[in-house]
């Protein structure tokens, strides 16, 4: 039986994790930015902010008072957002920046000592498809989504002599509320964002399943479902196919946005 930390557990993929690890009789604290929150039975929540570094020392304090320490570290609190690299906002830059990649960046140094100490731990990283291939119109959350696979390979390496194990989780598109997280300027792009999510096949509970069973077997990349597996390979072993793809996609968003230009501006006259 581990003992499990999960950011961003109230809901979608950290809410289906927590689930699965109470069913599998883990203890299970699950974190997220609300001060209360439902957890399943068998599991305890906590407020946790992961952009307060003050919250995550206080998190490490309570592991360390109830249970003597943490094996499993699951940084999976995030946001959804995207948009051309000519409309979306700074601010908008610096949010996702500071939640998606240092709320990531804040988990692993906070328990990066006490797992040191135990000689063992798990940190687990939940990035994206989005981390390994880069489609246009989403230049902020690809960026920092592999900027958590580029932390993750760093400390899967630098943490190997101390007993602590990595791994990052990179799932394509599958149905969660995190469209609701959705905001900025570029409205055409998170539009078709919030299309692709609410029309996946794949739930977070398909997707929490592979991910546990990759954390047993402590698997560093964790591609949890065909189509984000299908994109990865086609990069790495049919690169001209994928730069086709990828330039066919930004051809039909010009379009788009073209058309709704033209749209607008016959609307106003």
């Amino acid at each position: 039986m581990s003992r499990v930390l999960v950011t961003g557990g109230a809901s979608g993929l950290g809410a289906a994790l927590v689930a699965r690890f109470v069913a599998e009789g883990h203890q299970v604290l699950s974190t997220d930015v609300a001060a209360e929150s439902p957890a399943p039975d068998g599991a305890q929540y906590r407020q946790l902010n992961v952009r307060d570094a003050g919250d995550w020392d206080q998190a490490v304090a309570w592991c360390e008072e109830n249970w003597g320490g943490l094996d499993i570290l699951v940084n999976n609190a995030g946001i959804a957002t995207g948009g051309r690299i000519d409309v979306e906002s700074l601010d908008e830059w610096a949010r996702v920046v500071d939640i998606n990649l240092m709320g990531v960046v804040r988990g692993c140094r906070a328990f990066t000592p006490m797992f040191k100490r135990q000689g063992s731990g798990h940190i687990v990283n939940t990035a994206s498809a989005a981390g390994l291939v880069h489609p246009p119109m989403m230049s902020s959350y690809n960026t920092v989504k592999a900027g958590v696979v580029a932390l993750s390979e760093t400390l899967l390496h630098e943490l190997h002599p101390y007993g602590v194990a990595v791994s990052v989780v990179c799932p394509s598109f599958f149905r969660t509320n995190l469209a609701d997280s959705i905001q900025g300027d570029d409205t055409e792009m998170g539009a078709s964002a919030r299309r692709l999510i609410e029309k996946s096949p794949r739930t977070a509970d398909d997707i929490a399943t592979v991910v546990l069973a990759g954390i047993k077997k402590r698997i560093f990349l964790i591609i949890p479902d065909r189509p984000a597996l299908l994109a990865w390979r086609t990069k790495r072993f049919a690169r001209p196919l994928y730069d086709r793809q990828m330039r066919k996609v930004a051809t039909r968003a010009r379009d788009r946005a073209e058309a709704a230009a033209t749209k607008q501006a016959s609307g106003e006259r």
